[in-house]
């Protein structure tokens, strides 16, 4: 195969990525019997056409970098699919139990669909969520304290961390920016994602929210290595290779 022409090799990459949603630098390698210097001049050829995006080894059909936008416009973005994800992960939710809620749109949703069996404790940096939930006599809300985000309508900093160190939960509900196999988990924000980071220490089983766009995206702060996520609750827009990938890591995935 090695003696196919440029015009042929964009051809066979482009299929490849748009059958796949992402392309790998050594397997196109292997594919096309061409060396990586030669398979990552032609990715920068094709995303100086804007036909892809490179990324980390390889390259993707969207732009892996998200932007970080005010809460009050995400939360228009794909809201039914967010709606159905809150709704299932309300579902796990049983009496006794004290869970950690991030902030994000689609951990907003989840909060919408609490109704308390029993009696619980949630601790927050989302002030919407604290809101949303304080109307309940059975629900005890924490909400963690330091620098609002005016973004996100959260709490991020060293005060919000201090006081996860004296809580043990059984839950966090976490919402994110990407979802990407090798990076991990990320948001937009360096200060969200290291408390986050607070999060996933002091619960025993941390539950991904997010919808199917955020997969193969990047934020620019790293929460951590998706070896550290128990469950994520998505939408049927996930691919059934992605699907695998996570499975394969001994993640729990639940599409809606």
């Amino acid at each position: 195969m090695s003696m196919i022409n440029i015009a042929e090799r964009h051809k066979f990459i482009l299929s490849r990525l748009y059958e796949k949603g992402y392309v790998n630098v050594v397997e196109l390698c292997k594919e096309l019997d061409v060396s990586g210097v030669t398979i990552r001049k032609d990715l920068k050829l094709l995303e100086d056409k804007s036909l892809l995006y490179r990324s980390h080894g390889g390259a993707t059909v969207q732009n892996p970098y998200t932007n970080d936008k005010p809460v009050n416009e995400k939360e228009k973005i794909r809201r039914e699919e967010k709606n159905n994800i809150g709704k299932t992960a309300a579902s796990l939710i049983i009496p006794g139990d004290a869970i950690i809620i991030a902030s994000g749109t689609t951990v907003l949703a989840l909060a919408k669909h609490i109704q308390p069996r029993g009696p619980l404790m949630i601790i927050t940096s989302a002030l919407n969520v604290a809101l949303e939930l304080n109307r309940f006599h059975e629900i005890e809300v924490v909400q963690l304290g330091g620098v609002i985000r005016n973004n996100s309508s959260s709490v991020a900093g060293p005060y919000a961390e201090k006081i996860l160190e004296d809580f043990s939960c059984s839950k966090l509900f976490l919402g994110v920016d990407g979802i990407d196999v090798e990076f991990g988990l990320t948001t937009t924000s360096i200060a969200e994602a290291h408390l986050n980071q607070q999060m996933i220490a002091a619960a025993q089983k941390t539950i991904v929210l997010a919808d199917s766009s955020k997969f193969g995206k990047r934020g620019f702060g790293r929460i951590c290595k998706l070896e550290e996520v128990d469950q994520i609750i998505t939408d049927k827009g996930i691919s059934e290779h992605m699907v695998k990938l996570l499975e394969d890591m001994g993640i729990e995935v639940v599409i809606v």
